[in-house]
Order: structure tokens, then sequence, then C-alpha cells
């Protein structure tokens, strides 16, 4: 009997552990044109769809450094199958040229964070 138990443990622990929550994003990278310094604020989306077994919660979003940039994302767990958006809004009025500018996002799933990037050109 012990021995089947042990078993049994055994086997919901594997399972348990390749039950796991992973979010899958449409596109990584966004550029947002041409844009004016005084025309206001550039909106980026990156959407997502939690493709794994577990649902999972957004911990961070990044501002990439600085004011200009303001993420916002799902306060609430993503459950399985269900889709988000990442919102990166981008204020140019500091910058000239080309701009190349990122934002890392850290989920309850792993670790590693992912990498979302966005550019454009700033014209006076």
């Amino acid at each position: 009997m012990r021995r089947y138990i042990t078993l049994a443990f055994a086997a919901a622990t594997l399972l348990m552990a390749q039950a796991k929550g992973a979010i899958t994003f449409e596109k990584t990278n966004a550029d947002f044109g041409t844009v004016k310094a005084n025309g206001g604020t550039v909106t980026m989306t990156f959407p997502f769809t939690n493709t794994g077994d577990e649902a999972v919660g957004i911990v961070t979003v990044t501002n990439g450094g600085c004011g200009c940039t303001k993420p916002q994302f799902p306060q609430k767990p993503v459950r399985p199958g269900e889709k988000g958006i990442i919102t990166i809004t981008f204020n140019p009025a500091t910058f000239r040229g080309e701009v190349k500018r990122n934002v890392k996002v850290q989920t309850s799933a792993e670790r590693k964070r992912t990498q979302l990037t966005f550019s454009g050109v700033v014209v006076p």
C-alpha cells in the first residue's frame, strides 16, 4: 500500500511539474513610423495569448528607463486560452531622429523576461 501511495505522489508531482502557464506574443516589435515631436503620444499594442495550462499573471512591465514610456497591462491573471494586450504609450516630445526603445515583461510563469521593442522616427 505504501508503495502505491509513493507512486501516486510521484505521478502527481510529475503532472504538476509539466502543467505550466505560458504567454505567447503575436509580435515583439512595433514600428510607430514617423511622428512629430509635438504631435502627442504614440500608442503601440502587443497582443498575447496564454498558450499554457495554468493562469499567468503579468508581474511587471518596465517603463524602458524613462518617464516617456507608460505601460499598461492586465492586472488579473490570464487563464489558459485567454488573450490579453500590453499597451505601451510613448511621448516623443524630448526626442529627435531615430528612436529604438524596449520594455521588459516579467510574468508569473517564467524567471526570464520577454523584451518588447518599439521604434520609429521623431521629427521636429
